[in-house]
């Protein structure tokens, strides 16, 4: 976990993990010390998209 997500509850690490798997196909969001583990080749409109998930749920959680 990285420093900025260490003060994050289980369920925002959980939304986020899972909004990564949809739309970027990550297995895992830990460091795992390998280029190719680590590093991803993602598409602007897969970011976008990600953004625009990651927004909705923050803007719903506000909300209740």
């Amino acid at each position: 976990m990285t420093r900025a997500t260490e003060t994050l509850p289980a369920m925002p690490e959980a939304l986020v993990l899972g909004i990564a798997k949809r739309h970027f196909f990550v297995e895992t969001l830990e460091t795992r010390n390998s280029d190719g583990l680590d590093f991803h080749e993602v598409a602007v409109w897969a970011l976008r998209a990600a953004l625009h998930e990651a927004y909705a749920a923050g803007f719903a959680a506000a909300k209740r």
